[in-house]
C-alpha cells in the first residue's frame, strides 16, 4: 500500500498543474478546475490499483480529466436549461477573465471564441492548440479517429478565427 500512495503522490506533484490547465481550458472556471481537480485524483487513487499500463500514465490521467469535465459540462448545461439560462450567457460567464489575469483584449476575445465552441470542439482545440499533444495522442485520450480530430480540430479553428474577424 506505501509503494501505491507514494506512486500517487508522485502523480499528484508531476501531473498537478498540467491537469489543473488542461481542465481550466475546457471548464474556465478556476473554483469548478479546482473541484473538479479533486475529483479526477479521487478517481485515479480508486483506479490505481487496476491500472495495467496498458497505456501511458499521462494517456490514462488525461482521459480520466477529460471525460471528468466532459461529464461536468454536460451537467451545467442540463442546470442551464432546467433554470432556462442562456447557455451564451454561461460561456460568457466562464470566459471571463478572473481577477489574476491580465491578459489584453486579444487574449480575452480568444478565450470567448473557444468558450463558443460545442465541448468536444474546445477539448480538441485546447489540446492541439495549448497543450501542443498530438493527433496520436488526443486519439488515445478521447477514442476519436485521428482523422476525425484533425477535421474537428479544422472546424474549430475555422469558428474561433471566424469569431475574432467579428469581433473587430
Amino acid at each position: 500500500m506505501q509503494e501505491q500512495e507514494k506512486y500517487f503522490n508522485d502523480l499528484v506533484g508531476k501531473y498537478s498543474e498540467p491537469l489543473y490547465w488542461h481542465v481550466r481550458a475546457m471548464v474556465g472556471s478556476h473554483e469548478d478546475t479546482d473541484d473538479l481537480l479533486q475529483e479526477i485524483f479521487v478517481k485515479v487513487w480508486k483506479a490505481l490499483p487496476s491500472f495495467r499500463g496498458d497505456s501511458d500514465v499521462f494517456t490514462w490521467l488525461w482521459r480520466i480529466a477529460t471525460n471528468e469535465a466532459l461529464s461536468h459540462l454536460r451537467k451545467a448545461r442540463v442546470r442551464a436549461a432546467l433554470s432556462f439560462s442562456r447557455l451564451d450567457a454561461e460561456a460568457e460567464r466562464v470566459s471571463d477573465p478572473d481577477p489574476c489575469f491580465d491578459g489584453d483584449a486579444a487574449m480575452i476575445a480568444l478565450r470567448k471564441a473557444i468558450a463558443a465552441l460545442p465541448d468536444k470542439q474546445r477539448i480538441v482545440f485546447t489540446m492541439r492548440y495549448y497543450e501542443e499533444l498530438s493527433y496520436e495522442q488526443i486519439s488515445q485520450i478521447t477514442g476519436t479517429s485521428v482523422g476525425a480530430l484533425k477535421a474537428s480540430y479544422h472546424i474549430a479553428y475555422e469558428k474561433v478565427k471566424q469569431h475574432l474577424l467579428e469581433s473587430d
